[in-house]
């Protein structure tokens, strides 16, 4: 007898209940199988392709190498392979965003065996935290204390004795190598969690890589986010309370996207429907770019387009500056950023991008609207990040990185491409035509 282990977005071994009922279901005989969706692998941009193909030779290599690629579609290829070693079932961390549980339901109806799903990639999978009228939340606090209070199971082990069943595979495909997998996951978490208690002071300031890092293992699965809850647990500071709402934000996002599918381009507040946006144009190849003429905006997405990677104080003031000074559609930054991030979620990323606009749950109002200026001089006071990666305004000491235009400017970067103080009034105006 033997299993499949269908892997997608759990490349690891431990604390992966959906591999421990394939052991079990294959009395110790499973094939792992991970497939290279045409439809996904097309649409990700070179980040996550990168890290995807790092993360898979990371987990074959934890197989001894008898991880199985196959490359097409799932529909077509899950049962194929089920076929070929006459697996009695396939085994499948539940899957909850859009396009996930479609995909599913069609491989589903092409097996000839059992799909079964165990677990989920969060601690508390999507729909399970209800109100007391069993709907879901619309507002994080609420639903925060709901997920508390629901709680979920403790992580398990990596499965022993495993006899990994070889097949025919495709190769991953060669791309630059970066660093990813299970074992760099667990080093790199468990190094910074000696850290955690500086987080809840620490996280807004982008000039001091105080931050985890933990998004691109979070999105590939390389670590459970129960895992990570574990170990917070025996870190009782204001840092690890921070560092658990952040956990459970993501699991918001998720928990939403699963219910509002079109929340992924759609606003989730139907008025936002008729808010007035510019096209997309120069200023969004000036933004895209960073060179809008302020320093803390291209910094962030010179580091995005350099690294794949960006610091979430700095997307919230990039997203708010694309939305409110440059007044362009957040699904045009939304898609900018999938294509840009190692990390890109869709359910985070877009319900991200919602709340900086004002549209979303939980929305920041939308007359709330980050100066550029002002975010840069209180999370980067001494410039150090902007002159990390603006080289040309390295000449200007201190503050005055962040006001360029003030201290005689800088050789080949550009004057601001807005006034940021007409540009709120232009949105705030937009904003109260639609109330």
């Amino acid at each position: 007898m033997t299993a499949v282990m269908w892997f997608r977005r759990d490349l690891r071994l431990a604390d992966n209940p959906a591999l421990l009922d394939a052991v079990a279901a294959g009395g110790g005989r499973v094939l792992g199988l991970f497939v290279l969706d045409s439809l996904l692998w097309g649409r990700s941009g070179d980040p996550r392709r990168e890290q995807l193909a790092a993360s898979l030779r990371a987990l074959s290599a934890s197989m001894g190498g008898r991880l199985v690629v196959r490359s097409g579609d799932p529909a077509e290829v899950v049962p194929a392979v089920a076929g070929e070693v006459g697996a009695a079932s396939v085994h499948v961390s539940g899957d909850y965003g859009p396009y996930g549980q479609e995909r599913d339901l069609a491989v589903e109806r092409a097996l000839g065996c059992p799909l079964v799903r165990t677990g989920s990639a969060y601690a508390v999978a999507p729909r399970r935290v209800l109100n007391q009228q069993g709907r879901s939340y619309q507002v994080f606090t609420p639903y925060y204390r709901a997920w508390l209070e629901h709680g979920w199971r403790k992580p398990v082990d990596a499965p022993a004795n495993v006899h990994w069943v070889e097949a025919s595979a495709d190769e991953v495909p060669r791309v630059k190598d970066v660093a990813a997998g299970e074992v760099t996951a667990s080093k790199r978490w468990r190094g910074w969690l000696g850290g955690v208690k500086a987080y809840d002071t620490e996280r807004d300031r982008p000039d001091l890589d105080s931050t985890s890092r933990m998004s691109v293992p979070l999105k590939y699965g390389e670590i459970h986010p129960r895992t990570m809850l574990a170990d917070l647990a025996r870190h009782q500071s204001a840092g690890a309370d921070a560092y658990r709402r952040e956990l459970a934000w993501r699991e918001f996002c998720a928990d939403l996207l699963a219910r509002y599918p079109r929340a992924a381009w759609e606003p989730l507040r139907p008025e936002f429907t008729k808010l007035q946006y510019d096209e997309p144009g120069e200023l969004f190849d000036a933004w895209r770019t960073g060179r809008t003429g302020f320093p803390f905006v291209d910094a962030g997405m010179r580091q995005l387009e350099a690294t794949g990677f960006v610091h979430n104080r700095v997307r919230m003031v990039v997203a708010s500056f694309l939305v409110k000074d440059l007044h362009i559609h957040w699904k045009h930054g939304a898609r900018w950023f999938m294509r840009s991030l190692r990390d890109g979620d869709l359910a985070s990323n877009a319900l991200n991008w919602q709340w900086v606009a004002g549209c979303g749950a939980d929305a920041a109002p939308y007359f709330r609207i980050f100066n550029p200026v002002t975010q840069g001089l209180k999370f980067d006071p001494g410039g150090a990040y902007v002159r990390r990666w603006v080289p040309e305004v390295r000449h200007l000491d201190g503050k005055a990185a962040h006001q360029p235009w003030k201290h005689g400017g800088a050789a080949g970067y550009p004057a601001p491409v807005v006034d940021h103080d007409e540009a709120r009034r232009e949105a705030l105006r937009r904003y109260q035509a639609i109330r």
